[in-house]
């Protein structure tokens, strides 16, 4: 009895750790958006699965289980340097919330064309590879998930900002206009009319725009693939799982179908040593130190002098030190209590208790690090969710906004002693509690359900009857229109009725009269 009972467990064992093959399909050229990802490739692999994953960004150094087809290179590199944005703000504006997909879809348009032409996606067409799960980002576009026409698999979409809006017809999720804001516009979930307006039609011309994006790309896939080969929204509308890299302390509370999660935070791991230079630094500040970056794709040189100035300005009256992320070897007009430092351990440093305020461009990767180790925010947002991300820290009591165009000495000194204050600090705090107050933590979230779905082949059952509705359904329009007719005869019928008797009295009385 005990063997059987030990046999029957090992049995139990074996088949929870059943390792999958998985396929990562990310072309976008993109590395903040890797950065996200990537983590969980590397999770899957150490767990036992087998990894292999095509993409512009291959590793540096080999893992087990883990295999690179590498795009590297063939289309040029998204991380350009990139200006401030420090335009007329009507312009500014117009550019972001209405044109800016216009740009990043001519990047989906460049590697789109370039992966098709590559020996590496030749192979892996003509190969007889099989997979349990082909993960895709949804970004701009779903070209390489015509693969899967010949893999079959069940598809993972992660998304790395919060939901777009073409995505949420593809789950059945509510994007309700009123009070979810699309990611390219600066509003919260409390809109005025005008915004709520503006919002609504930001919404459904990006969604046009992506289906007009999607039938150019299905002229690219038949151009390599035959002419014969199926739309992609074959595949883009048949996803199983949608893992959204935010959450609803953080990116405002909004529903969501059963199969889409929030893993905002995927990427967080633990906290390392600092380089001694940041550490002494950090350590011998007596009023704590501000940490300045905007990130990998906007370059400290490229600030107009005047706002440079105002930031040098208002850093020589605090307190404080100042880490500043710059690319330059010198900064003139430096105060003594300013380190520049062309590259940082961003999260290591966030993560050290004498750090007390981030400014920062409002980047996803470092507004949910900051959040994480409760540290306030001044945000400077640039480009694409930026300005939601942004909107949602400040809505949350994270951090104030300070846009560029905005900056003088005044304003930096004035918001920085704003969120350098305890009681704004304690903010912070709480809304960090809220964010890492989970059942699992954000990597262990985003296993399960991936394992999830490859165990029960795809869980069609997690899929709500709203994706496959006609929208005339899904919007009640069919209906609406029926008890409108209702109305329209009943209200006919009660005009005639109505007209009868009134008649008949009127002409009653005409009679007696006479």
């Amino acid at each position: 009895m005990k063997l059987l009972c030990v046999f029957s467990l090992a049995l139990i064992l074996i088949d929870s750790v059943r390792c999958y093959k998985i396929l990562g399909l990310f072309p976008h050229p993109g590395k903040s958006h890797f950065n996200i990802i990537h983590p969980l490739m590397i999770e899957l692999s150490r767990r036992g699965h087998e990894v292999v994953v095509v993409s512009q960004f291959p590793l540096k150094k080999p893992l087990p289980r883990y295999t690179d087809l590498s795009l590297e290179g063939t289309v040029p590199p998204l991380l350009e340097i990139l200006p401030l944005n420090n335009r007329n703000p009507v312009m500014a504006r117009i550019f972001h919330n209405y044109l800016d997909v216009l740009h990043y879809g001519r990047v989906a348009d460049a590697y789109c064309e370039t992966a098709f032409a590559t020996d590496v996606i030749k192979t892996l067409w003509k190969s007889n590879q099989t997979f349990d799960i082909v993960f895709h980002e949804p970004f701009l576009s779903d070209c390489l998930l015509a693969l899967n026409e010949k893999f079959k698999a069940p598809i993972v979409a992660i998304t790395t900002s919060v939901m777009l809006a073409w995505n949420n017809d593809r789950f059945g999720n509510p994007d309700h206009p009123s009070y979810i804001p699309t990611l390219w516009m600066d509003f919260s979930d409390k809109m005025t009319f005008l915004e709520r307006m503006e919002n609504l039609l930001v919404i459904y011309g990006h969604k046009l725009w992506y289906k007009m994006k999607q039938m150019k790309h299905d002229r690219i896939v038949e151009r390599y693939l035959g002419e014969d080969h199926p739309p992609l929204s074959n595949q883009g509308n048949n996803m199983s799982l949608m893992l959204v890299c935010s959450h609803f302390s953080l990116s405002l509370a909004r529903p969501f179908a059963p199969n889409v999660i929030e893993v905002g935070g995927l990427h967080i791991t633990s906290s390392k040593p600092l380089p001694k230079n940041i550490e002494k630094f950090i350590n011998e500040s007596k009023h704590g130190v501000i940490y300045f970056s905007l990130g990998s794709m906007i370059k400290g040189h490229t600030f107009p002098q005047e706002k440079k100035d105002a930031f040098l300005k208002a850093f020589a009256r605090l307190p404080q030190r100042v880490l500043w992320k710059w690319e330059n070897e010198t900064m003139p007009g430096k105060p003594d209590n300013v380190m520049i430092q062309k590259w940082m351990p961003q999260f290591d440093i966030l993560s050290h208790p004498n750090v007390k305020a981030f400014i920062s461009h409002g980047g996803l990767l470092g507004t949910t690090e900051a959040v994480h180790c409760g540290v306030p925010m001044m945000v400077m947002p640039q480009y694409g969710d930026q300005y939601t991300n942004a909107k949602a820290v400040e809505a949350n009591g994270g951090g104030v906004i300070l846009y560029l165009k905005d900056a003088t000495e005044e304003k930096v000194y004035n918001n920085l002693k704003t969120i350098l204050d305890p009681e704004f600090r304690a903010k912070a705090k709480a809304l960090s509690e809220r964010f890492r107050d989970r059942p699992m933590s954000p990597m262990d979230t985003a296993i399960y359900w991936v394992e999830y779905v490859a165990r029960h082949k795809g869980a069609p059952h997690m899929k709500t009857a709203a994706v496959d509705m006609p929208l005339y359904q899904y919007l009640l329009l069919d209906v609406l229109a029926f008890l409108g007719l209702i109305l329209l005869v009943f209200s006919y019928i009660s005009y005639k009725i109505l007209s009868l008797v009134l008649r008949s009295v009127f002409s009653k009385k005409k009679v007696k009269q006479n």
